[in-house]
């Protein structure tokens, strides 16, 4: 075969199979559904070779019209009929003219092969029916067994369904086919859109393909001002306890609405309804657990933003997440005129380095001058609002996260770095707030997200090999706590904690979180840049690290050079951070055993600067021993000798270190206490590694500059920015310390 036409064929798989392809005409769904009930046997699944790679094409009728799903497609083709011939199809490409599928008898007379024809590209290929359409063997992990799977065996309507205020919500319904029992609603409400809009299906089958085995309802909807939906769009928008008026609307009382309307108007439901959603859907998921409708049995909140100054997406304590947050916000804070399918753009990056675009930038008010402008709301807001006021209060969920009525399933990954801080505040306001709820938390050594088996990426985190997680997740925990609630199926054993141990890399269960069974431990910093289980003697009046730190040459977060934020800086080696000498390093004796860490960290500095503000960054750092191997696939070479693999990390703006609401400048010279709790972990810091911490004032651009001086840094100039000597303190007085509990032996 010409490569011209082998390179036609790999866009025919790559693109053609992909696109909606224009049809060749109209034809009777008489003769469509004529062929599917007569000639049934040709559904199946085929292969055909294209130079060295064996293409998997999954055939089958959908409404009585022939479609198909190839390798690689994340939509079906439609195929129809030919006139004047048996069983000869054809569609139609608007540049690459027209394709031909006709099925062909073997020696048995079985239709078990298909030719693939298009005259003017040339081509002509045979394809093979290797086995048949397997319902109970479609894998979830495959995009094309999902696809294929739901096209065949549901149905999609959609319905803009009208809230108490009037606004109608867009909304998508995925009905199983099979009426021999009635179905439970699990219902997901997205932020960001949900194609594909109309017809078509898509092979995001959330949350996985175990639940279309279950035959649930799958609800998709727009939020209020997203995508196709009307209304206008709040970022985060914040709970109203006192409703007193239908123009009185948040994500709970629009979840509830949109309940009450799916229980009048889809058939065969069983009237019990769960809710789930990731990311900006678990805000919603959690939104619709608050207040819920009495139908809501069973809600899984997993990776909510929680308190957006405080952590996740926005800010970390104060500091500006400016990586993720810029990208993110840039995105949703588009203005938005009317409903569309097509999503807002994104941000265009002019340089693949990230930390030379933004150092570029300057200041905040730049970036707003330059890159959001005027019209973004939600960028506006965050930047007009510094301090932990009342506009950042009520976007907190955790006041109103009592009263709840189903059971919880709560679930974030160690390796989040965009709503790890919400999970876990998610679990724990809801386990404080409501005594005896079925409240479960779950979790896994996972990025953002990628507990789900339709990320499809590896598990492996940086050298870190993971595999199986998202699948015992989603199979042991997930479906099993759905079916018990919405299904009455099954038993639940659910303990209160299933959480990854990274170390040793195996699921650990809890009667509580943290776990009740710990001690406390202590390490301190100590003179030669030791970490000492022992305070410093009464003696020792006087001792202190001290480093430079420049706003113009801040401590980058990551050596990869990247736009958006490296997910993999949470398991990066920190070594080319330690060499730097603004960063200070701490560091244990190698251990004689087994040490494992859980709960929460808090991070006790002394420190004095010679200006009148500065961040502090703590960092708990896993050494490995010098002779530890290197990783079997290592492509970029990494030696695991030394490695200091990052185990927690986190930031605090000093000027807020006794009050977010009330900041306080740092008197020059004077030594101040900063105080702060790094999210939880779950660690085990084997024999013969060392337990180090780094200490340093900038991670950029993961988190924005702090000029040093005293401001208002949302509307700071370049002027404002300084140099500052920084120092911690390890005397009798000042006893800077790391604090952890330790799990008993």
């Amino acid at each position: 075969m010409p490569a011209k036409n082998r390179l036609f064929l790999i866009q025919l798989v790559g693109i053609l199979f992909v696109l909606s392809l224009l049809q060749a005409g109209p034809f009777q769904q008489d003769r469509s559904d004529d062929i599917a009930k007569k000639y049934p046997e040709i559904e199946g699944v085929y292969e055909f070779q294209l130079g060295q790679m064996t293409i998997v094409a999954q055939i089958y009728f959908k409404d009585g019209a022939l479609r198909h799903v190839a390798t690689g497609n994340t939509e079906s083709t439609k195929w129809d009929p030919v006139e004047g011939t048996e069983l000869t199809f054809r569609t139609v490409h608007p540049e690459q003219g027209t394709y031909h599928l006709e099925f062909l008898k073997d020696e048995q007379g079985h239709y078990t092969k298909f030719r693939l024809i298009n005259k003017e590209a040339k081509i002509d290929i045979i394809g093979t029916k290797t086995r048949e359409l397997d319902n109970a063997k479609a894998d979830p992990a495959s995009p094309e067994d999902r696809l294929v799977y739901f096209e065949r065996l549901y149905q999609k309507e959609e319905h803009r369904i009208p809230m108490r205020d009037g606004v109608r919500l867009f909304t998508q319904i995925y009905s199983p086919i099979d009426q021999s029992e009635l179905h439970p609603i699990l219902l997901h409400r997205n932020a960001y859109g949900i194609p594909p809009y109309g017809e078509k299906f898509t092979n995001m089958t959330f949350p996985s393909l175990y639940f279309l085995k279950e035959n649930y309802i799958l609800v998709f909807q727009d939020i209020r001002g997203t995508a196709m939906s009307e209304g206008e769009f709040e970022d985060i928008r914040p709970y109203m306890e006192n409703k007193k008026t239908t123009s009185d609307v948040d994500e709970s009382s629009d979840a509830y609405d949109t309940i009450v309307w799916l229980l009048n108007n889809i058939l065969d439901h069983n009237g019990k309804v769960g809710v789930w959603g990731i990311s900006y859907s678990g805000f919603t998921a959690a939104m619709a657990a608050i207040s819920a409708h009495p139908a809501v049995l069973a809600v899984s909140p997993q990776a909510p933003p929680g308190d957006l100054f405080l952590g996740d997406d926005n800010l970390h304590n104060g500091a500006l997440h400016l990586a993720h947050y810029a990208y993110l916000i840039y995105y949703v804070g588009q203005p938005r005129k009317a409903p569309t399918p097509d999503p807002p753009p994104r941000l265009s990056f002019p340089t693949p380095d990230g930390y030379s675009f933004w150092l570029q930038l300057g200041p905040l008010k730049n970036i707003t001058a330059k890159v959001m402008g005027s019209e973004n709301r939600p960028w506006n807001e965050t930047m007009a609002h510094e301090t932990y006021d009342d506009y950042w209060k009520a976007h907190s969920i955790y006041p109103h996260l009592r009263d709840i009525k189903p059971a919880v399933l709560t679930v974030g990954g160690w390796y989040d770095a965009e709503n790890l801080y919400g999970a876990l505040g998610t679990y724990k306001f809801i386990e404080k707030q409501n005594p005896g709820l079925q409240n479960t938390i779950v979790m896994g050594p996972w990025a953002h997200g990628q507990w789900n088996l339709l990320s499809g990426a590896s598990e492996d985190r940086g050298v870190f090999p993971f595999s199986g997680t998202r699948t015992y997740f989603q199979e042991k925990i997930e479906l099993p706590f759905f079916n018990y609630y919405l299904k009455g199926k099954g038993s639940l054993n659910l303990p209160e904690a299933v959480v990854f141990e990274t170390g040793t890399d195996q699921w650990r269960f809890y009667d509580t979180w943290p776990p009740a069974n710990t001690k406390e431990e202590r390490l301190y910093f100590a003179n030669q840049n030791r970490l000492s289980n022992e305070p410093a003697p009464d003696s020792q009046e006087t001792g202190f690290d001290e480093y430079v730190s420049d706003p113009a040459k801040p401590v980058p977060y990551t050596l990869q050079t990247v736009t958006q934020y490296y997910r993999e800086y949470f398991v990066e080696d920190q070594r080319f951070a330690a060499s730097r000498p603004d960063v200070l390093v701490y560091s244990g004796e190698p251990l004689a055993e087994d040490l494992t860490i859980t709960g929460p960290i808090r991070a006790e500095l002394y420190v004095s600067t010679t200006g009148t503000d500065a961040d502090w960054v703590v960092k708990l750092i896993d050494v490995y021993p010098d002779d530890a191997p290197d990783p079997r696939n290592n492509p970029m070479n990494i030696h695991m000798g030394g490695y200091q693999r990052l185990i927690r990390g986190d930031i605090f703006r000093g000027k807020f270190r006794n009050s977010f609401e009330r900041p306080e400048p740092f008197v020059p010279g004077r030594v101040t206490k900063v105080a702060f709790e790094l999210p939880d972990v779950q660690h085990a810091f084997l024999k013969g590694h060392r337990i180090m911490v780094q200490v340093q004032s900038s991670w950029f651009p993961l988190f924005d500059r702090n000029p040093q001086k005293f401001c208002n840094i949302r509307t700071a100039s370049e002027a404002d920015f300084q140099k500052a000597t920084h120092r911690v303190y390890h005397t009798t007085r000042h006893p800077s310390v790391i604090t952890f509990k330790v799990l008993a032996k």
